[in-house]
């Protein structure tokens, strides 16, 4: 079983848990309660600001490398970001092998004026409303984890929802899957969820088969100004930076230093 399978049957398994803990219609009344009362920050369109955009990820470990950054809170982290001109935030919400949860993207919402997106392997649309119902402005959604048909469904639900959908690639099949459910907003992985390797060209590769009028997104293996060049010089529109940032020893300092810019 590899590393991505894993995690989905986890992932399965605990949605079943807190369904029963909390009911869908539980989440539907929270939603219509929250309706209005905060405004909508627009995922998609802060990726497509003029020059490359940086999602800035919060991330308490990894399977590959275990805990990063252990005791700094969701708040001071996501708040150096927003400092550090950061055009959205990405939360890992999945506990059991990245230590993240729904509280931790509550606290981002509360902490920062950034769009929020909900990091997961979202596999249930119980997911969907759980994100909306936290204060997500978007979700990921997985190729490798989702047949065609579920990936599709999940996309629609999305736009139900108002949530924007990252949907994540990392070879031609899967890429010719989420054009073919015409997602809007592509996320190429050059890490292989089968064994957490890392190959950024990757993203190059797999560029050349992207249409225009699709919003890109590379992940995964970058962590200087000059890649962030490079990327945006062939039409990548921004770039999704977790490790590099959280290990910084002034996160603020390193943000800046990727977007040049910040407040």
């Amino acid at each position: 079983m590899s590393v991505l399978e894993k995690i989905v049957e986890d992932t399965r398994g605990e949605v079943k848990r807190r369904r029963k803990a909390t009911p869908l219609a539980a989440l539907e009344q929270e939603l219509e309660q929250r309706a209005g009362s905060e405004g909508f920050r627009p995922f998609s369109e802060a990726l497509t600001r003029p020059g490359i955009s940086v999602i800035a990820e919060h991330k308490r470990r990894s399977p590959s490398v275990g805990a990063i950054r252990e005791g700094a809170t969701v708040e001071d982290v996501v708040a150096a970001y927003e400092r550090g001109g950061a055009a959205a935030l990405s939360i890992l919400t999945e506990p059991f092998h990245f230590g993240g949860s729904l509280d931790d993207l509550r606290a981002a919402r509360a902490a920062t004026t950034l769009p929020v997106l909900r990091k997961d392997f979202i596999v249930d649309s119980y997911q969907l409303y759980e994100a909306a119902a936290a204060g997500a402005d978007a979700i990921l959604l997985i190729v490798a984890a989702l047949e065609r048909d579920k990936l599709e469904s999940l996309l629609h639900e999305a736009s139900d929802l108002d949530l924007d959908a990252l949907v994540e690639v990392h070879d031609e099949r899967e890429l010719e899957v989420a054009l073919d459910v015409e997602a809007d907003v592509l996320g190429i992985n050059n890490r292989d969820l089968a064994d957490f390797s890392v190959d950024i060209d990757r993203t190059f590769q797999l560029l050349s088969d992207v249409p225009a009028g699709k919003t890109v997104v590379s992940e995964s293996g970058f962590s200087s100004r000059e890649q962030l060049d490079e990327l945006e010089r062939v039409g990548i529109d921004a770039v999704l930076i977790g490790e590099t940032l959280m290990r910084a020893k002034n996160i603020e300092k390193a943000t800046r230093k990727l977007t040049g810019g910040g407040r």
